[in-house]
């Protein structure tokens, strides 16, 4: 998942794409550490140790991805991994930055 996280990211960042990747409950240590055995990302990785986040936003399952509009109102919401490089998963995201 993280190598489609940064591929997404790379491919649509300059058309206006957020990717806000959240690491769940994990200390900066594990994920510095997973990042140094698993090559750097650019994208930047949130971190939510406490689970804050996961709680405030009904997290029940990783990876969730929300997919929320320029207008801050949420789009999508999809459970599990996703094909987002598939050509359906490319064409939805374009469609969506079109708007």
């Amino acid at each position: 998942m993280p190598s489609i996280i940064e591929k997404v990211h790379h491919d649509y960042k300059d058309a206006g794409l957020v990717v806000l990747p959240v690491s769940i409950e994990e200390g900066r240590g594990k994920v510095t550490g997973w990042l140094r055995k698993n090559g750097p990302l650019t994208v930047p990785i949130l971190l939510d140790p406490d689970g804050d986040a996961s709680g405030a936003y009904r997290i029940t399952a990783t990876p969730t991805v929300f997919l929320v509009g320029r207008d801050g109102k949420l789009v999508a919401k999809a459970l599990g991994t996703k094909e987002w490089t598939s050509p359906q998963g490319r064409a939805l995201l374009q469609h969506l930055l079109k708007k």
